[in-house]
């Protein structure tokens, strides 16, 4: 692997955030190849107070990958390679649940996969990989957010469980409720496969998740106009979009200089590799050397 940036934190701006970070001047913007392909869009170099970041629009300049087809290997590869350590993602989603309001602010705890077409790992063949995820996010990260909303003017949630669907479509309402009895707070289409690889990229990585309705299990208020409850979605996009960049930065203030690196996801590949590492191919693993240099001597060419 190329020389990496130590304590580089990547941010993955979702829905209305990744836009609203990856604007043009506010940094060095750089293209990385993966073997999966290109990442999303170019990952912007900048720095907050001090500490440097990497920044990736999650589906793209102009949002043009709906949640399948979004290229999270590419995404998760191109950040790893460039060096970053611990990654803060964002997402809009709808809430389960009455007391989680849309304009709130949720840090999940835990994830429900109930994605169907999505290549979910690095280690396809030639090897055998099975990292530890019961805890799917790390809890460094997740105090840390947890810490730093403690000044937002609005309420952030230390928890909760978040079910990833497929999409695009949203939910049916037998669906809706489903999710509800599964015991899921909030309904989303992107934070998997993502945070299993972070997780096999032995990145922290954490989610900020910003409800913009209450998905379809509430009824809406009879004699509303679609075009009206639209219009309130969006404007809570953009609310949300503006208190979660606010979390994100004032928690990048909090970690500047001292990111937490004791921590078991930045080992998860260490009992993972089930393989007998003496009868592997180096040469066909050779691309996915910044993923398993740690474990695996590589040829040099």
């Amino acid at each position: 692997m190329s020389s990496a940036v130590q304590g580089l934190i990547g941010i993955i701006g979702g829905t209305g955030l990744g836009d609203a970070l990856c604007q043009p001047g506010q940094g060095k913007m750089v293209e990385i190849t993966t073997p999966y392909g290109p990442p999303s869009g170019p990952i912007l170099l900048t720095e907050w107070q001090g500490q440097p970041l990497a920044i990736l629009a999650r589906h793209g300049p102009g949002h043009r990958f709906n949640p399948t087809n979004v290229p999270y290997r590419a995404n998760i590869f191109a950040l790893k390679k460039i060096g970053v350590t611990h990654l803060i993602a964002s997402g809009a989603t709808g809430s389960l649940r009455e007391e989680i309001h849309p304009g709130d602010l949720v840090i999940p705890s835990q994830l429900i996969d109930n994605t169907f077409r999505r290549i979910n790992t690095f280690f396809e063949q030639d090897v055998v990989v099975h990292v530890e995820f019961s805890q799917p996010f790390c809890p460094s990260l997740r105090q840390a957010l947890l810490a730093a909303g403690n000044s937002l003017p609005t309420r952030v949630h230390a928890g909760g469980v978040y079910v990833c669907m497929e999409g695009p479509a949203f939910s049916t309402v037998a669906e809706a409720n489903r999710h509800r009895q599964w015991g899921g707070d909030l309904i989303g289409m992107t934070a998997l496969p993502e945070a299993k690889l972070a997780r096999e990229a032995e990145m922290c990585y954490t989610l900020v998740a910003f409800p913009t309705d209450y998905d379809c299990w509430k009824p809406h208020q009879s004699g509303v106009a679609p075009q009206t409850l639209l219009q309130e979605i969006l404007q809570n996009v953009q609310s949300a979009t503006q208190l979660a960049i606010q979390l994100i930065k004032n928690t990048v203030a909090q970690l500047a200089g001292h990111l937490p690196t004791a921590c078991s996801c930045q080992q998860a590949l260490k009992l993972a590799i089930w393989s007998d590492r003496r009868q592997l191919d180096k040469r066909k693993l050779k691309p996915l050397e910044p993923l398993l240099n740690r474990y695996l001597e590589f040829p040099n060419e």
